[in-house]
């Protein structure tokens, strides 16, 4: 049985570094991924899944927002991610998103970001680091849960947006100790799940690793035209 494929978008910055390591975390849950980002082909009919990866700050004009000082926006790479997240789900194939990839997720389906999320949230703990030291509260009667445990975790998050307005279709996974969001999931077929933190970094942890094997795991379930979320809880369970 061949590989289900994954197309992953990277920054034009820094996505030589960082896609092996989303290569990889794919790999070790059974996939095989292929690079895409602006400029490159990207043609969701060739892929089984993707992961909408992290970097570049998404323009407030996806969303009605304003625009700080501070944003490091790609418009380009806005264009490819949002058309990519609308052409997955509307042929039905999972969707992983880190980080930026979790905004980009939310915002393509009708929500909002928080440009400066941790002005709104004073209490969240900010970390300038890939090293796991934010503390996040994995919310009850999630798929996040079943796959990752109650438990509190630890990961690195290195973002100054986050979630404000839930998109079309979609729930709160997880949140900090300061009530931030920090992942979003689809409640219904087909799987989506947007963290904010960056488990491609973490894939020592088991924790982390589930996410990347949900998302391999819906892939193959859409290749056997079965329900993905049933496989991901299935397995999971």
């Amino acid at each position: 049985m061949s590989k289900p494929v994954i197309g992953v978008t990277t920054s034009a910055r820094s996505g030589w570094r960082i896609f092996p390591l989303v290569a990889l975390n794919i790999w070790l849950a059974g996939g095989r991924a292929v690079r895409w980002g602006a400029g490159r082909p990207a043609d969701i009919s060739k892929v089984d899944g993707i992961v909408i990866g992290g970097g570049d700050d998404i323009s407030p004009d996806l969303y009605g927002g304003e625009l700080v000082t501070s944003a490091r926006l790609d418009p380009a790479r806005d264009a490819l991610e949002r058309r990519l997240v609308g052409e997955a789900r509307a042929a039905g194939k999972p969707v992983l998103g880190i980080c930026r990839g979790a905004q980009m997720l939310n915002v393509a389906l009708g929500g909002t970001l928080d440009q400066d999320a941790y002005a709104t949230h004073q209490t969240s703990r900010r970390y300038r680091t890939i090293l796991p030291r934010k503390t996040v509260k994995v919310l009850p009667k999630t798929r996040l849960v079943d796959l990752a445990g109650p438990e509190e975790m630890k990961v690195n998050a290195l973002h100054s947006q986050a979630v404000q307005r839930l998109g079309e279709g979609l729930r709160v996974a997880a949140r900090d100790t300061g009530g931030m969001i920090q992942a979003v999931e689809a409640v219904h077929d087909p799987f989506a799940l947007g963290v904010q933190w960056h488990p491609e970094h973490l894939f020592y942890a088991r924790r982390q690793r589930a996410l990347f094997r949900a998302l391999v795991t819906a892939a193959q379930a859409k290749l056997d035209h079965r329900n993905q979320i049933d496989a991901v809880e299935g397995e999971a369970a």
